[in-house]
């Protein structure tokens, strides 16, 4: 394959990856940050039990919400391993294998959504029953997110690598998704030692300025021809 038709087949996979990723972001804005709140209202189980009965279709769209970020985010990850493995494949493994994760620690927290759904609608489980397994499918959506932050990090780290020492992106778009990584590694790790820290959202800004560059340099511009 000659370089020219071999650069052009690489910026359709990084392409596709752009889309792939901009799919989970979508999905994800929509599925936690607009519909989760409408559903699940947090540290009220009776409430929350309320809305799954009234609100079932609304709470449906938030469980396909969440399929569409685990699928997403699933494709995202085997995408740039297809994008980057040829020249690095240690990291490209790491990044497809950590992005996985992600998708598994999200499918977690979609059994829960639908398994509170079911629970909420059951005809044999009696009221205050239902309050409580409402409250522990709560507490497994929430931390499946937050303990999920841990990975979440994990695979920007491999990501900001590739950018960097391949510099087929921009050098400051890896170290700003590297400086993401981090900063969600922090954040998972203070929000379980109990600390309250009001500027925890702050740390995972570089995350999302760094993952939104990402699309969007994906989508634009693909992918430089190597310097090799």
């Amino acid at each position: 394959m000659s370089a020219n038709k071999e650069q052009k087949q690489l910026i359709k996979t990084a392409r596709t990856t752009g889309v792939w990723y901009l799919m989970m972001a979508i999905s994800g804005i929509l599925g936690f940050m607009v519909f989760h709140s409408q559903i699940f209202a947090s540290d009220n189980p009776e409430q929350t039990l309320t809305n799954l009965i009234e609100l079932e279709s609304t709470a449906r769209i938030r469980l396909f919400l969440e399929f569409a970020i685990v699928i997403s985010q699933a494709l995202t990850a085997v995408w740039f391993f297809k994008l980057f493995k040829e020249n690095y494949e240690w990291e490209a493994w790491t990044l497809g294998i950590w992005g996985m994760v992600n998708a598994l620690a999200i499918m977690i927290s979609a059994i829960s959504i639908a398994s509170a759904i079911d629970i909420a609608n059951s005809d044999v489980i009696a009221m205050k029953d239902k309050v409580v397994l409402i409250q522990v499918c709560q507490n497994i959506i929430s931390n499946s997110w937050g303990i999920g932050g841990l990975f979440f990090g994990l695979w920007l780290f491999p990501m900001g690598y590739i950018v960097i020492k391949s510099k087929r992106m921009p050098i400051w778009l890896g170290r700003v998704i590297i400086l993401g990584g981090i900063g969600y590694l922090i954040t998972t790790v203070i929000q379980y030692t109990g600390i309250d820290f009001g500027f925890n959202s702050f740390l995972i800004l570089p995350a999302t300025i760094g993952e939104f560059w990402m699309i969007g340099y994906l989508l634009i511009f693909g992918i430089r021809p190597s310097n090799r």
